[in-house]
């Protein structure tokens, strides 16, 4: 980053290769949104372009690249209504040798903690996204959101018992109802 600060712009397309995936996984699980992840990750980088003069040395790149794709996001859901679809085609399972019955089990789950990570607060699903699948620590947490580590934590520990709760009340409502079509009387 600090070749392309300095106005080595060749230099973008291996920061590009390195980190695309992460971001994309990151705007994915916070919009569930393939194609908007797809676009935002687009805009982030063209936004990296734009702000490579703002990059410091004092900061780890992986913290202000994460800072602009938040900000691409919030940008984009400025006047929305927020998560405008949910999808489930982002859900990789790994295939395996297990029995179809546990196989589908296990996709069913993957698919319900998906939905109740959207049904989450974006604060709180954004603290899980980060410190879960983004394997941020709680310091570089604190300084991208502007908090302190043990305020993270305290956080995180609330919005993993969120998910849960929401998580569970998932399984609780059934998916579908027979009706046979018989009327008692």
């Amino acid at each position: 980053m600090f070749a392309v600060r300095d106005g080595d712009l060749s230099q973008l397309g291996p920061l590009f290769e390195r980190y695309h995936v992460p971001v994309f996984d990151y705007l994915c699980r916070m919009t569930g949104n393939r194609a908007v992840a797809e676009d935002l990750v687009q805009d982030v980088f063209m936004r990296v372009l734009k702000y490579r003069s703002t990059f410091r040395d004092e900061g780890r790149f992986e913290t202000w690249l994460f800072r602009i794709a938040r900000n691409a996001r919030a940008d984009y859901f400025r006047g929305r209504s927020g998560v405008e679809h949910v999808s489930d085609d982002g859900v990789d399972v790994p295939s395996s040798e297990m029995s179809a019955a546990r196989r589908l089990e296990r996709d069913r789950d993957v698919a319900r903690l998906q939905r109740a990570l959207l049904l989450l607060r974006d604060d709180r699903r954004e603290l899980i996204v980060l410190a879960r699948y983004r394997e941020m620590t709680h310091e570089q947490i604190g300084h991208l959101l502007g908090i302190e580590p043990g305020a993270v934590k305290v956080r995180l520990h609330r919005a993993v018992k969120d998910l849960r709760d929401i998580f569970l009340q998932l399984s609780e409502r059934p998916s579908w109802t027979v009706t046979t079509g018989i009327r008692t009387t």
